[in-house]
């Protein structure tokens, strides 16, 4: 209905509106959030309206109690199905303004009953029948409710307009006038000052605002009673001096009281209640406004049909307009002719004078139709009420009335059914209460329209009941759960909640209470056939209670009585299932199980008894703020925990899938009452469990939802009573929990001051903090002479940052007073008070601003009173124009800067210069454009000419750094003992890498924590170095134990063939790394610009042949490694080691090979043995194609050098490319020719310009024979000529596989390499538990997957069985699946633009549809997907591959090799999901078609013309399928 749904939005500030579930639309609430993400001006509103969404049996009415109080214009839009329930409320809102516009359910055959039943709660009732009807008659219910001050209802069955033609907006004057805005803002301005949940209830509206005021002018000025005239000299019918039937001659309220219109204009000491006649004066008034400007007639009730008719029907039901229509084309045989047709439009109050008004005096008989399908009195409500108005008339005859109730009448027999109605009516003794139509209507159209209001658990809360599901199994019992049987109460709404379970399972406890009293007799009777049952019986009874005692010998007793045979044996079998002691839960939920009042919990609580409850809150921690308190379940905790006696769990799977597991065993193992609450946000039942991940890690992070256990009985073991469990909280967040609670006391006691106090923390930490950086720089500056200038900067790279701190400097030495700060940092009241402003800004995302400017932009953006006009100031821009290359994108280039210098010249600000732009594709990048500006802001402030100027020190590059380490130790270590931060410096940054971690921070919680005043939430990424990726059973369980206890517990096999830990804090840093080296591995040169973690082939099937690689690639990589003693004296000395400290240069080292510093960039070396190519042999600065000999076993290895992959967007200078061929080395020499070939790079790449600086650049610059030569000459010996080889894939082969020894292996799928649990699949435990037992290898494979290698055959039934118990035994998947591969990305690596690891799965299940049904379930299709072009995942080799742009955006490139030796080429830049599956779903049916037998996927789109073919990396930028386009 958006007619109704446009006018709630502009009548309102609030709009609760009621859905079937968060993710399914009501009539109305598409409409609304439409116009609220428009942001739509309302009218009532001065800002956006809030639209809150809650559900059907959520108690949706709770939600209207808080903004009612708040002073807040509240409207709800509601189906009919929550009436009945909602009347406690209904009664304490009828005395507030609030509207309810009511949708009568089901669709096309509606309850009226759901209208009768709440007829006498104090509301007025509005009835529409019609599109236009509805529109207006919604005006009318909101301004009836504004100028009476009472609650109004107005409802209607959609399906009687569902043929109306579409109507025109109402006039935005119209609904102003009538809505009286004045009187509105009065309404606004008062708040409620109750404490209390509710509001006042009972309390008789009285007529304060508008009549209080005194005034004797005319009523416009605030009165209740606006122009009656609309401004046209119209005079309302009901106006007492012109009204035909006037009010002395109303018989119940006149005589007694002044009209409505003198208590408008008179001054009364005490103010009157809004009687039913104010009611009927004020829709006359509104509904008189609405005729002068439209010209459409409304009255309290509707008469159609001749006057002078002798019959009439009265109807209270759907589709008058059937009816109406069916009476006009009457016949004269017809029993219905000549007949008149009454509704009535204001159902409440019931006013008789208005129905005996228009009613014909000539009327001898009506029938009195009610569509209400439950009948609880003999005469229907509607009866009643025509009976008492024809009674009050006076009149001496009165017609005769029948009632009917109406039931669902098909189109074809409204004929027949008017015949029977009139027929009855005519006869000389009708018969009253018959019943029209069916009773139950269609049953497939009744099904369709309520269907979406049946209660269903959200596929996102499966994370909890499976868990306790897997904990608990047959042992499982929930109490409220949908699925029960046999529940006694066909409305799931009740049975399903807490408050209904708890009492199920009081007398569950209690049946089988009296089930082992009935046991313990039985064992000491001789009634049974044998004594077998006695002993186990009497074992049982004394076991009952303990879970673990009673389930382990219940299958004996149950055993034992079935072979008994005798009658007591058969009588304790009926009730079988009370041998087992059952964990009995109760859920709480919103969206299934709603814990009206949390009556559950407290009952539960107020028991004492021995069961448990688990709480899911669904509340998004971005919707924290607008959550009403009243059903806030973080309080729960604090709540039970006063009780005393309960266990206490507060859990997030999302962010601790083991403490999650901890919480339901302790809960299952406490005596007494358990409560469990469960974080899990989302915004709609749909959302993916990416973005509930995200909220989870916000709220968690930041302290709204801490992890924690109470147990109040631990303190009797000697135990902490309270666990925290929450990872990263520290001490200012501690302190800021510590202070909500106390201003959450404060505001219990004292809620005048909640205002005040509930302001946001972060919100004071940030003005505190901005505040004193400011002070603290006008402090500095004060001696300087010289004009001011402020420098603000919004940067995300570093470049436009960098900038703005040279420019500062550079001013300093002009004599200018200069201040630089973040754009965010700089408080935005003092913007009007600067002299000269100089704004840097880089260009984020599509023409966003970097993340450190955004909420200075929407500051100055949506100012209203920011005035500049004393302000001189100027923008310099950095962007990329060709980084959008489509022409509807090209406005992008540059966005923030433009956006924001267009703002502050409309703000009045003066300009210095023009705006500044640095095009990254200039010859200089942005310095080109730079150049340029800096000299004519320099003019403009008057210090151009300035003699004498400093030189400026060159900046500090990484190969400074290296050189300054002092062999990589840096500070590093002082670094680490600093505990007032979690972030080392910046050098340290660099030179950590060297040791295999680098800093991160959580992206996903950037701008919380930035808005809490908190730092980035930093931790660090190791990764460790194992050659060839071999590892034994122990070493897993080493790493796992790593990943659990120090990191974020999870593991990452990368595609590196290594294991990667993420979420390391700092104080864990150095546990982490003495936990890897105590497991006989290291993490040195496992980043960095030296040799990297060699790979290699896994090769489950060639064993013999895997150990000889595996060892070349071992050999390879401990004769590169770094001599540094630097690893080892910051991560592995204890502190009571003398020679831990190193400082200056008390020991210097000395490297042979590497020197003091070390290589330009990174180096990559592989080794993959054919047919395989596993490891993307092309893809490395040296590539090793293994040679085996006749014998089988390895002779040598054909050398590759100059691979690389990582690219800059849009730069061409930079491009991946594939390794060049050199020659044969034998595998004696071959670690000997790797060295030589990483010294000629150590001495001949670019150490200037790191973006030039990998070897693929040094051998395309120096040419492949010239590098050869000095490979050559250096080692003394020449490359033979390559020997032949093939490769088939460079995929895994999944499944198990025998190798020629007998030994088995099994190749499991890891999507995107992440070891972690879930509650769908227990990963990282059953590998755990796998690697217990197993006694061979595990093996990483390069494209992120594991192999369990080396299974002897007495052993391989035992480990198929362990891995189907864990689920890790399925390979099912898509050929397109087992073929794809993604980097880390998001949150934590800090080079991601968009996501990888966390959508590609996503993406691949919205391709598999087309996949299976274009028959290509087991076809390999290699597509990969990374964050950024730096090529982690090595994409640019991938049949298909797409590389993050923006969030959300990315570039497609299509083409490479199936063998991994072919590069692929752009097709499309910067496409969404959208855009990707128009191109992906056509194209793969088209290959299904097309293809050649056995052509792979990259071949066929080179064949068919849709790319061009990619011969070398210098040919990755030509030819590509999107040419940029120019600006015109």
């Amino acid at each position: 209905m958006r007619p109704v749904a446009r006018i709630a939005y502009l009548s309102s500030d609030v709009v609760v509106s009621v859905q079937p579930a968060l993710a399914t639309d009501s009539e109305f609430s598409r409409f609304l959030q439409q116009y609220a993400a428009n942001k739509a001006s309302s009218i009532v509103c001065r800002d956006v309206p809030e639209i809150q969404s809650v559900r059907h049996n959520a108690d949706p009415l709770l939600s209207v109690h808080q903004p009612v109080r708040d002073g807040k214009i509240t409207t709800v839009t509601t189906a009919s199905n929550i009436l009945l329930k909602s009347i406690p409320h209904l009664y304490r809102l009828a005395q507030q303004p609030v509207v309810i516009h009511v949708s009568l359910h089901p669709t096309g055959y509606p309850d009226y009953g759901d209208i009768t039943s709440i007829r006498n709660c104090g509301f007025s009732f509005l009835q529409s029948t019609s599109l236009q009807e509805a529109q207006d008659l919604a005006l009318t219910a909101h301004a009836l409710a504004i100028r009476s001050g009472k609650g109004v209802i107005h409802f209607f069955d959609a399906a009687n307009s569902k043929s109306d033609q579409p109507i025109p907006h109402e006039s935005r004057e119209l609904v102003q006038n009538v809505l009286n805005v004045e009187l509105v803002r009065q309404y606004q301005g008062v708040k409620s000052e109750e404490g209390t949940l509710y509001i006042s209830e009972g309390r008789s509206q009285v007529r304060d605002i508008g009549l209080r005021a005194g005034s004797t002018s005319s009523t416009a000025n605030g009165s209740l009673l606006p122009p009656i005239n609309g401004g046209s000299g119209e005079q309302s019918p009901r106006d007492p001096s012109t009204a035909s039937s006037s009010s002395s001659d109303r018989k119940d309220s006149s005589s007694q009281a002044p009209s409505e219109a003198e208590s408008a204009t008179t001054v009364e000491s005490q103010p009157k209640p809004v009687s039913s006649d104010d009611v009927d004066y004020i829709c006359d008034a509104i509904w008189s406004q609405i005729r002068s400007l439209t010209g459409r007639k409304y009255n309290a009730f509707s008469y159609t049909g001749p006057r002078n008719a002798e019959n009439a029907l009265f109807l209270f039901g759907s589709d008058p307009g059937l009816f109406g229509a069916e009476f006009e084309s009457a016949t004269q045989a017809d029993f219905f002719r000549g007949v008149g047709l009454i509704t009535p439009t204001l159902y409440r109050p019931w006013m008789s004078e208005r129905l005996n008004e228009v009613i014909p005096k000539s009327l001898k008989r009506i029938a009195v139709l009610e569509q209400v399908r439950r009948k609880t009195t003999k005469w229907g409500p509607i009866l009643l009420d025509f009976l008492m108005s024809l009674k009050s008339a006076g009149q001496q005859q009165s017609p005769v009335i029948v009632g009917y109730q109406l039931g669902f009448l098909e189109v074809s027999t409204i004929t027949q059914a008017l015949s029977g109605i009139f027929q009855n009516l005519l006869a000389k003794a009708p018969i009253q209460n018959l019943e029209i139509g069916t009773h139950e209507g269609p049953t497939a159209a009744l099904i369709g329209t309520q269907k979406e209001f049946e209660l269903s658990q959200p596929k996102l809360e499966n994370a909890y009941t499976k868990i306790l599901d897997q904990l608990f199994g047959q042992r499982l019992y929930i109490s409220n759960a949908l699925s029960s049987k046999d529940v006694g109460v066909s409305d799931r709404s009740i049975s399903s909640s807490p408050a209904y379970g708890l009492g199920s399972l009081l007398a569950r406890k209690e049946h089988r209470e009296r089930f082992v009293s009935e046991v313990q007799a039985a064992a000491k009777t001789r009634d049974f056939t044998t004594d077998a049952p006695l002993k186990w019986l009497s074992q049982w009874a004394l076991a009952a209670s303990d879970a673990d005692k009673a389930n382990q010998i219940a299958p004996e007793v149950i055993s034992r009585l079935s072979t008994d045979g005798s009658v007591i044996a058969n009588k304790l079998l009926r009730s079988k299932g009370l041998f087992f002691k059952e964990s009995q839960w109760l859920i709480g939920s919103d969206a299934w199980a709603y814990d009206l009042g949390n009556s559950g919990v407290h009952h539960m609580l107020a028991s004492g008894q021995n069961m448990n409850m688990l709480i899911v809150d669904s509340t998004p921690y971005s919707d924290r703020a607008a959550q009403d308190a009243a059903r806030r379940k973080k309080d729960i905790g604090l709540y039970a925990m006063n009780f005393g006696n309960a266990y206490v769990a507060s859990t997030a799977v999302y962010s601790s899938y083991t403490q999650v597991l901890s919480a339901m065993m302790e809960a299952e193992a406490f005596d007494g009452p358990s409560v469990v609450l469960a974080y899990l946000p989302y915004n709609s039942e749909e959302d993916s469990p990416l973005t509930v991940l995200q909220e989870t890690k916000k709220a968690v992070d930041l302290g709204y939802w801490p992890l924690y256990r109470w147990d109040p009985k631990a303190e009797e073991q000697g135990e902490q009573t309270f666990r925290l469990d929450s990872e990263r909280i520290k001490h200012e967040l501690q302190q800021f929990l510590k202070r909500d609670n106390q201003l959450s006391q404060l505001m219990r006691r004292h809620p005048q001051f909640n205002a005040n106090l509930s302001e946001s923390y972060g919100t004071e930490v940030r003005k505190v903090q901005k505040r004193k950086a400011k002070d603290a720089y006008e402090a500095l500056l004060e001696g300087l002479q010289g004009a001011p200038m402020t420098v603000l900067f919004a940067s995300d790279n570093g470049n436009a940052e960098n900038l703005a701190k040279r420019l500062g400097n550079r001013g300093k030495a002009r004599g200018l007073k200069t201040m630089v700060m973040a754009m965010d940092d700089f408080p935005l009241e003092d913007m009007a008070n600067e002299e000269n402003i100089v704004c840097i800004t880089a260009t984020a995302g599509q023409g966003e601003f970097p993340q450190n400017g955004r909420n200075f932009w929407e500051g100055v953006k949506n100012s209203t009173d920011l005035d500049l006009a004393t302000v001189s100031f100027t923008v310099f821009a950095l962007g990329d124009s060709h980084y959008w290359p489509r022409k509807e994108d090209k406005h992008y280039y540059n966005k923030p800067g433009k956006d924001l210098f267009s703002r502050m010249t409309t703000l009045g600000g003066k300009q210095l210069v023009d705006c500044g732009l640095g095009d990254d594709q200039d010859p200089d990048g942005y310095q080109t454009g730079y150049s340029e500006w800096e000299p004519k802001l320099w003019d403009a402030l008057g210090v151009g000419n300035v003699e004498g100027l400093p030189e400026e020190p060159p900046p500090i590059t990484n190969e400074d750094i290296k050189i300054n380490s002092n062999f990589l130790r840096g500070t590093i270590e002082e670094g680490l003992q600093d505990p007032s931060t979690g972030a080392i410096s910046a050098a340290d940054q660099q030179l950590t890498k060297f040791h295999g971690t680098y800093m991160q921070d959580d992206r996903d919680l950037r701008d919380e924590r930035k808005a809490q005043g908190l730092e980035p939430a930093y931790s660090f990424m190791i990764r460790c170095r194992l050659p060839g990726g071999v590892a034994t059973p122990t070493q897993w369980e080493q790493m796992d134990a790593i990943s659990s206890q120090l990191g974020n517990e999870t593991m990452k096999l990368t595609t590196r063939q290594t294991f990667q830990f993420h979420g390391i804090v700092k104080g864990k840093l150095k546990p982490a790394m003495q936990g890897i080296n105590r497991a006989l591995m290291t993490t040195i040169a496992a980043c960095g610009d030296v040799n990297r973690n060699v790979m290699c082939s896994s090769l489950p099937e060639m064993s013999e042949l895997h150990r000889e690689a595996h060892a070349a690639s071992k050999k390879i990589s401990d004769h590169l490694l770094p001599a540094t003693t630097a690893y080892h004296e910051i991560w592995l000395k204890d502190e009571n080691d003398k020679n831990v400290q190193v400082a200056g240069d008390a020991v210097q080292d000395f490297e042979p090979m590497y020197g003091p510093t070390y290589l330009p960039r990174k180096f990559k070396i592989t080794i993959a043995v054919p047919p395989h190519n596993d490891t993307d042999v092309y893809a490395h600065d040296i590539g090793l194609i293994a040679i085996k000999g006749d014998d089988g076993k390895l002779q040598g290895f054909n050398v590759l050098a100059g691979g690389g992959m990582g690219v800059t967007h849009n730069m061409k200078k930079t491009y991946p490319q594939i390794g060049r061929m050199f020659g044969y080395c034998n595998k004696d020499d071959i670690h000997i020719a790797c060295e030589k070939i990483m010294l000629v790079q150590r001495d001949n790449g670019d150490r200037k310009n790191r973006k030039h600086a990998r070897l693929k650049y040094t051998i395309d610059d120096m040419g492949v024979e010239n590098f050869r030569s000095e490979v050559e000459k250096l080692w003394g010996q020449k490359f033979e000529e390559p020997r032949k080889f093939h490769f088939d894939s460079n995929i895994d082969t999944f499944g198990w596989q025998k190798d020629e020894k007998g030994m088995n292996h099994f190749t499991m799928f890891i999507e995107n390499g992440r070891i972690e649990d879930t509650a769908d699949f227990p990963m990282k435990t059953g590998l755990r538990e796998i690697a217990k037992v197993h006694k061979g290898e595990f093996r990483l494979t390069g494209n992120q997957h594991l192999i369990l290698s080396n299974v002897p055959e007495d052993k391989l039934d035992a480990m198929k069985n362990m891995l189907k118990k864990y689920k890790l035994d399925n390979t099912n998947f898509s050929g397109l699946r087992l073929s794809s591969s993604a980097c880390v990305a998001f949150p934590t690596c800090g080079l991601a633009m968009a996501e990888s690891e966390r959508y590609l799965p996503e993406l691949i299940t919205k391709l598999e549809t087309v996949v299976e049904e274009s028959g290509l379930r087991q076809d390999s299709i290699v597509m990969r997907m990374t964050g950024c072009p730096n090529g982690c995942a090595r994409p640019w080799l991938a049949e298909v591959a797409f590389v993050g742009k923006a969030y959300g955006a990315y570039n497609m490139y299509l083409g490479g090799g199936y063998h991994g030796n072919r590069l692929n080429k752009l097709y499309r830049s910067s496409i969404k999901e959208e855009e990707i599956l128009d191109i992906m779903k056509p194209l793969m049916k088209r290959y299904a078609i097309e293809r050649n037998e056995g052509e792979k996927f990259g071949d066929f789109v080179v064949r068919i013309g849709m790319i061009k073919p990619t011969t070398e990396g210098r040919d990755f930028h030509l030819d590509t399928a999107e040419a940029e386009e120019e600006d015109e």
